[in-house]
């Protein structure tokens, strides 16, 4: 009579034909939605040569969509960084009235849609918005300007950092933290020394997923932007333009600054799961 391991086994067991039709569909999948799609947006960034493609990056409206995304990406992922560490802290160490309620709202912007998110932006601090005139009133501009842009990459960017470290601290156990305690560590020594260490991986995992949204983020910024040529466009804006212009050689030579991401972005976190030894994906992903 078999085991229940034998049992098991031979239940995920499949025929050969099976196999090779489930491998067969999944590189198909891959093949015709992610490879292709990349070989053509180097291809076409190629097309009209070397030097034009050069031009188009190096152009001083680029330059400035640019330094405008790794501006965005600069102040966005860092205060998601805090922000992050300190509600999966406070969620999974303490309990309190409305711990339920934080969790919910924490993954309020992977419900709404960007486009939304935007508008909600403009409502608040747009010339009709609730804030609008006070704010025009003391010559603050928000909305089609850089904070508008900045805010909406916050939103939209602040569940990551959370999400994987939430699992990560919720399956870890807090004997050592509080033996630091008792042996008269503050609060924040604690978190440096004891906690910190022990969910570095997950941080990393999380600041990588946050900056590739922030760098690539379209539909909320588009709406609070203003699509100002050379002043509150990014990198994702920038191309659009270009590509309703029909310059599409110099549209997919500035997306291919993106897809280059894309691809470091997944060496990276392919790089940090294995140095992680694959704790982050059982912490809960």
């Amino acid at each position: 009579m078999s085991g229940p391991a034998e049992r098991g086994a031979s239940h995920l067991t499949e025929p050969a034909p099976v196999r090779w039709l489930l491998c067969a569909i999944a590189f198909g999948f891959l093949v015709f939605f992610l490879f292709l799609p990349l070989v053509v947006v180097f291809t076409s960034a190629l097309s009209e040569g070397w030097r034009v493609s050069i031009a188009a990056i190096t152009d001083p409206v680029a330059l400035s969509a640019i330094r405008l995304t790794l501006l965005t990406a600069a102040i966005a992922v860092p205060l998601n960084v805090v922000f992050g560490a300190a509600a999966a802290w406070a969620i999974a160490k303490f309990e309190f009235p409305g711990k339920n309620l934080l969790t919910t709202l924490i993954d309020l912007p992977f419900s709404v849609s960007p486009v939304i998110a935007g508008m909600m932006f403009v409502l608040l601090f747009g010339a009709q918005g609730w804030s609008g005139t006070w704010l025009s009133d003391h010559g603050v501009k928000i909305i089609f300007a850089v904070p508008g842009i900045v805010l909406a990459t916050l939103f939209i960017t602040s569940p990551f950092v959370a999400r994987e470290l939430l699992p990560l601290m919720e399956s870890q156990e807090t004997d050592d933290e509080e033996a630091a305690i008792t042996l008269g560590a503050t609060g924040w020594q604690t978190f440096r020394l004891v906690s910190l260490p022990r969910i570095r991986w997950g941080l990393l995992y999380g600041i990588v997923l946050c900056n590739a949204r922030a760098m690539g983020e379209f539909g909320a910024v588009s709406v609070v932007s203003g699509h100002i040529r050379g002043q509150t466009n990014t990198i994702p804006l920038h191309v659009e333009i270009l590509y309703n212009e029909y310059q599409i050689g110099a549209s997919f030579a500035v997306a291919s600054l993106l897809t280059l991401l894309a691809l470091v972005t997944l060496a990276m976190k392919t790089a940090i799961e294995w140095r992680s030894g694959g704790t982050i994906r059982a912490g809960g992903h």
